[in-house]
């Protein structure tokens, strides 16, 4: 199972904004694509995304690769490698989505899930081949943010992670992979640490949420760009590190309560933008002018870094 990208045949269940994305992502690298959308109003859009994401990534003489199709029935899967399910978060939907795609997927194509949270294993709980089920976790937009978590559930074969793991490259992404089947994975264990203490200090009366966001944008997470964790640690010195968390540790916060400033503002219906308030009020035109503002820094960002990322052929 060595999977290049001119070879590979791609089914992405699900045709929302992430799995629009992946569709672009395995497009971009030389994948043919066909997308599963049942939804008649989502379909339509489809094809006009597809277009305007390829042109903008570069990649306009790769639109031919996508296309699109109505239920999983249309699928012509006696030639099809990898599925990568981008349906909605919720178990019961993808473990019945898995059992169906085991009967119509041939045996050796590889099952994946874009799950943010669900073990692995806990999705493929009662598949016959639960060896080539896998977890793909992109993050949104996925077709601008590198990183891509490969995660191992408890029967996943390791030829399936390793060749998964060089598609994605050659796919133009940085995949990380996960070797045991934690929930939130790598990176979303990583930002729910980082947001547990910074939302237990807005409880306290430490700080604002603004200067929360100012503190990573602008202090540390700005160095982020540069070195992760490890190397900024080299940078340096390890023994600083170990000082000052020797004295830091002890005062963390280790809850295992969400913060007051998120529950109660769940519990009242306030989302973020999706309901017009989460930490900050929106409107329609907020909305849109900070999901401009957020991705023209991301692609700035990808500028910043692009001579590190993996080269597409």
């Amino acid at each position: 199972m060595l999977f290049t990208p001119a070879e590979t045949k791609v089914v992405i269940v699900g045709g929302g904004t992430m799995g629009a994305d992946v569709a672009a992502v395995c497009a971009r690298g030389g994948c043919a694509v066909q997308v599963v959308e049942p939804t008649t109003e989502r379909r339509a859009l489809l094809p006009d995304y597809f277009s305007n994401t390829m042109t903008e990534l570069g990649y306009e003489n790769r639109i031919h690769l996508l296309s699109v199709a109505g239920s999983l029935e249309e699928v012509d899967w006696s030639d099809i490698d990898l599925v990568i399910e981008c349906v909605p978060e919720r178990l019961d939907i993808k473990q019945e989505l898995f059992a169906k795609l085991e009967k119509y997927a041939k045996p050796e194509a590889v099952l994946a899930s874009n799950s943010t949270s669900f073990p692995i294993s806990e999705i493929a709980d009662g598949l016959k081949t639960a060896a080539r089920m896998i977890g793909l976790h992109f993050f949104m937009p996925a077709h601008l943010v590198p990183c891509v978590e490969v995660v191992y559930g408890a029967k996943t074969s390791p030829l399936v992670g390793e060749s998964l793991t060089r598609l994605m490259t050659a796919c133009g992404m940085v995949p990380v992979v996960v070797k045991k089947d934690l929930p939130g994975f790598l990176a979303n264990r990583l930002q729910h640490a980082l947001s547990r203490e910074a939302f237990s200090m807005v409880d306290e009366g430490v700080c604002s949420l603004e200067d929360i966001d100012k503190a990573v944008r602008f202090g540390f997470g700005f160095r982020y760009i540069a070195a992760g964790p490890a190397m900024q640690r080299d940078h340096a010195g390890l023994e600083i590190h170990a000082a000052g968390g020797t004295k830091i540790y002890p005062t963390l916060n280790n809850s295992p309560n969400i913060a007051k400033c998120v529950s109660e503002r769940v519990a009242s219906g306030k989302f973020g933008m999706k309901t017009g308030e989460g930490f900050f009020s929106w409107t329609a035109e907020t909305i849109k002018a900070e999901r401009e503002r957020y991705q023209e820094a991301l692609r700035a960002g990808l500028k910043i870094i692009q001579k590190d990322l993996p080269q597409i052929k």
